[in-house]
C-alpha cells in the first residue's frame, strides 16, 4: 500500500529529491568553470585579521560532492527514495523486518515447539521456560500489570487467587490470546441516594469499616431487586463467565473507599485487555500462560 494519499505528494517528493541532487551537480559545474586568483583577497576582513581569499575549493572537497551525486543516483536506482518507486532491489523496511522475524523464528521455533508439547503446569515447573516467560512478561505485560505482576489501579493483580475470568491454565491462555473487554455499565439513573446505599451495602460485604447500617439495609434491597444480581449473582460472589468481580472478598480493582465505589456505580467502568495471539503466536502465548499461572501458584520457578 502506498504511503501517499494522492500522486501530487509522490511527484512532490520526486521533484525535491532530484532537484537537490541536480543543485549539487550544478555547484560542481559552476565551481569547475569559475576563475580564481590564488593569493588575492575578496576584500572581506573580520576582526582585522581574518581575510577571505579567492581560492578554489580543495580537490578532496570537490570529489566529495562528486561521490555524493554518484552515490545518490545509484542509491535511488536500487532502493526506495523516489516517491512510490520501490527501487530495483524491491527493499522495504517491512520486508527487512519480516526476514529478521523469520530468521529468529527458525532459531527459536524448536524450543517453543518443545514447550508447546508440554501442558501448562509442566512448563511452569521448568526453570528455563520460566526465565523465557519472565522476559516475555517484562516486555509485553509489565506496562499494565507491573514487573512483579501485582497490577495497579484498574489492572488486576496476577499473583493472588482472585480471577475475573478464571485462573485455570485454559482460561489464562484464552485471556492472553483473545483479550478481554470488561464493562461495568453506568447506573447514574438510580439517583445519588440509592447509589450511596448500594455503595455501603457492597462495602459491607467485604467487612469494610465506616459503613452506614441504615444505608446497608436499603442498599441490600436495591442490590437484590435491581440489575446488580444479573452479573454479580444474588450472593455477590461474581460471575467469571462475564468477568463480574466477587464483591465479598477484600480485593478491589479500583479501590474500596465509599467515594470510589460510588464513582464505579455511577459512571461505570470500561477496561480492556488486548488480544496477543496474532502478535505473539502460539509458542510465546504458551510460555506467557505458564508464567502467569506460576505467579498465582506461589511465584515463578
Amino acid at each position: 500500500m502506498s504511503d501517499f494519499v494522492n500522486d501530487f505528494w509522490n511527484m512532490y517528493v520526486i521533484v525535491i529529491v532530484l532537484a537537490s541532487i541536480l543543485a549539487c551537480a550544478v555547484l560542481l559545474i559552476v565551481q569547475g568553470k569559475a576563475t580564481f586568483t590564488p593569493g588575492k583577497t575578496m576584500g572581506h576582513v573580520w576582526d582585522e585579521t581574518l581575510e577571505e581569499y579567492n581560492n578554489p575549493m580543495p580537490k578532496w572537497w570537490s570529489w566529495l560532492f562528486v561521490i555524493t551525486v554518484v552515490f545518490s543516483l545509484g542509491y535511488l536506482v536500487l532502493f526506495p527514495g523516489l516517491g512510490k518507486f520501490p527501487g530495483m532491489l524491491k527493499w522495504s523496511a517491512v520486508g527487512q523486518y519480516e526476514q529478521e522475524v523469520q530468521k529468529m523464528d527458525a532459531t527459536v521455533k524448536p524450543l517453543f515447539d518443545k514447550y508447546l508439547a508440554m501442558d501448562i503446569p509442566a512448563v511452569a515447573n521448568d526453570k528455563l521456560a520460566m526465565e523465557m516467560g519472565k522476559r516475555l512478561f517484562l516486555t509485553y505485560c509489565m506496562q499494565c500489570h507491573g514487573a512483579d505482576g501485582r497490577g495497579a489501579k484498574g489492572f488486576p493483580n496476577l499473583t493472588d487467587g482472585d480471577w475475573l475470568y478464571g485462573g485455570t491454565p485454559e482460561k489464562i491462555k484464552e485471556t492472553i490470546a483473545g483479550g478481554r473487554q470488561g464493562a461495568m455499565p453506568s447506573h447514574e439513573a438510580l439517583g445519588a441516594e440509592t447509589i450511596k446505599d448500594l455503595a455501603n451495602y457492597v462495602r459491607s460485604l467485604s467487612a469494610q469499616s465506616n459503613v452506614d447500617v441504615a444505608r446497608v439495609e436499603r442498599g441490600k434491597e436495591a442490590f437484590l431487586n435491581g440489575d446488580c444480581i444479573a452479573c454479580h449473582t444474588p450472593e455477590a460472589t461474581g460471575n467469571q463467565d462475564v468477568g463480574a468481580p466477587n464483591l465479598t472478598d477484600k480485593i478491589w480493582l479500583y479501590g474500596s473507599s465509599e467515594a470510589t465505589v460510588v464513582e464505579t456505580i455511577t459512571k461505570g467502568r470500561q477496561n480492556k485487555m488486548p488480544a496477543w495471539h496474532e502478535f505473539l503466536g502460539d509458542g510465546k502465548i504458551h510460555l506467557l500462560t505458564a508464567y502467569v499461572y506460576s505467579l498465582s501458584q506461589g511465584g515463578s520457578k
